[in-house]
């Protein structure tokens, strides 16, 4: 199951409106669930939280991703290919950067799971005539 920026942000951040269902998830499904993330994902997750909570919350955010050993997927060139695709099948969209290439990676990977509270891994459609789409969790 990848695992998005919104969810690992809610939980770190008490105060974000999704903190509790997302903390909640989280535990009940670690160790059972094999959770991974992108190296964009990591970034955009450690931005926000240097943003919103400081340094030290994204220090123990990466800190927490080492110890757990969760798997951090690198994009291929293939991927940056077929999310500029993915950005232009969806003009009508505000995917940004890291949704396409995040997309496109899943895609590939056959991971068709997410943890997320985004909107767009329900707005987005792959695969023969674009009728697959992701599941996202928790809801």
């Amino acid at each position: 199951m990848l695992v998005d920026t919104g969810a690992w942000s809610a939980i770190a951040d008490t105060a974000d409106r999704y903190h509790e269902e997302a903390s909640r998830f989280y535990t009940e499904h670690a160790g059972r669930t094999p959770f991974v993330t992108t190296a964009l994902i990591v970034a955009e997750t450690c931005a926000l939280l240097t943003s919103h909570l400081g340094r030290s919350a994204a220090l123990i955010f990466w800190e927490t991703l080492r110890t757990t050993r969760t798997p951090i997927l690198l994009l291929e060139p293939v991927d940056l290919e077929a999310a500029w695709y993915i950005a232009q099948a969806f003009s009508d969209q505000a995917f940004s950067f890291v949704d396409c290439t995040t997309f496109a990676l899943m895609e590939r990977l056959g991971i068709t799971d997410a943890f997320a509270f985004d909107a767009h891994f329900l707005v987005y459609r792959f695969g023969r005539g674009r009728q697959r789409a992701f599941r996202r969790f928790p809801r």
